[in-house]
């Protein structure tokens, strides 16, 4: 999939505020600070569109990005952040479920996980949700160039063994790199085969 366009279109902080769903809407989201933003720039080839910081859980808004005319990339808030009051992260976890649960235009979502790290409870948690609620999604392991290919593959397996106990099969894993500009191309021609299923 060539990427000719994206372009931010609105946010909101609940699934009533959400958009008309009128195109397929691909979701992003992970743990805070899990490089989410950078991977959408990434993605759309567009160095600005999602705003990168080093303040985890800055994103604390549904971001609607239209690419190409003809889907939506939504932007997520990050999971597992500290620094919100508790009544307020819990607003946030129930306006991002509500959008996970009920969103008619939802296709599928992509929970990014940190391939440096062990396999941490809070994605586990996570992903056995969505497999619960019977939503669709596909794994991204983040940050590749800060470790050798042998780790990464290591830590993804345990990752994958780990949330065995929850699912039965494998979901589908992409290993990614917003650094060393890795990843990219896997993750979009996997949005445009779903897109040609779905059509």
């Amino acid at each position: 999939m060539k990427i000719k366009s994206s372009r931010y279109a609105t946010s909101a902080i609940g699934i009533d505020e959400c958009p008309d769903a009128k195109l397929p809407e691909f979701a992003f989201i992970g743990r805070s600070n899990v490089g989410k933003s950078s991977l959408i720039n990434l993605l759309c080839n567009q160095k600005g569109l999602a705003q990168v910081s080093s303040s985890p859980g800055k994103t604390r808004t549904i971001n609607f990005f239209v690419v190409n005319e003809d889907w939506v990339l939504v932007d997520l808030p990050g999971y597992g952040y500290a620094k919100a009051a508790k009544t307020e992260r819990e607003r946030f976890n129930e306006f991002v479920a509500d959008y996970l649960e009920f969103r008619e235009g939802l296709t599928h979502v992509f929970v990014l996980i940190d391939s440096r790290l062990d396999p941490q409870r809070i994605d586990l948690e996570f992903t056995s949700w969505l497999v619960e609620k019977g939503v669709p999604f596909s794994l991204i392991f983040t940050k590749a160039d800060k470790l050798k290919p042998a780790k990464v593959n290591a830590n993804r397996a345990q990752f994958l063994a780990a949330l065995s106990e929850f699912i039965d099969g494998e979901p589908a894993t992409f290993v990614t790199s917003a650094e060393a500009k890795t990843g990219r191309l896997e993750v979009l021609r996997a949005i445009g085969e779903m897109m040609a299923t779905e059509g």
